[in-house]
């Protein structure tokens, strides 16, 4: 009997030892949703042909390098309070201007923090092929909608 007892007392102290794993399931940083809409018929979406997007002093972006797309998802730089895209379209290459402010925000302990944009703005951008530049939610906070739309 005692041998039951202490095998049975045993296993609940590992039990109540165990903690359970920590995997962050939680969204992360938001990247900056862009859709590209017809100049002519502003409900139309129209795809970028043999599309490159860069930040400025920096490689491209691996997802966009020479595709035909009609929307993007890019990360903004969590170190600055600015981002500087060039965007181009058929060797045509316009450059964007990004400010906005960065906050810290804490997701859970297994995640640790993420980073939230406000206030984003485009001070300027070249319009090469780009025609207007609509921001439609200046909260970059998660991936849920369309922040910025470029018409071409």
């Amino acid at each position: 009997m005692k041998k039951y007892i202490f095998i049975f007392l045993s296993l609940i102290t590992i039990f109540i030892s165990c903690d359970r794993d920590d995997i962050c399931t939680d969204a992360t940083t938001p990247r900056l949703i862009i859709q590209f809409y017809n100049n002519i018929d502003r409900t139309e979406k129209k795809q970028v042909t043999n599309f490159y997007i860069w930040a400025q002093d920096r490689d491209s972006l691996p997802d966009y390098f020479g595709v035909n797309t009609d929307s993007i998802a890019i990360p903004l730089d969590v170190t600055e309070d600015f981002t500087n895209y060039l965007l181009s379209n058929n060797e045509l290459v316009d450059n964007v201007n990004l400010t906005y402010n960065r906050a810290d925000v804490f997701v859970s302990r297994s995640c640790g923090y993420k980073t939230i944009f406000d206030e984003l703005e485009i001070p300027n951008f070249s319009t090469e092929w780009i025609k207007e530049i609509e921001i439609l939610n200046n909260n970059v906070e998660d991936e849920s909608e369309t922040h910025i739309n470029i018409y071409h």
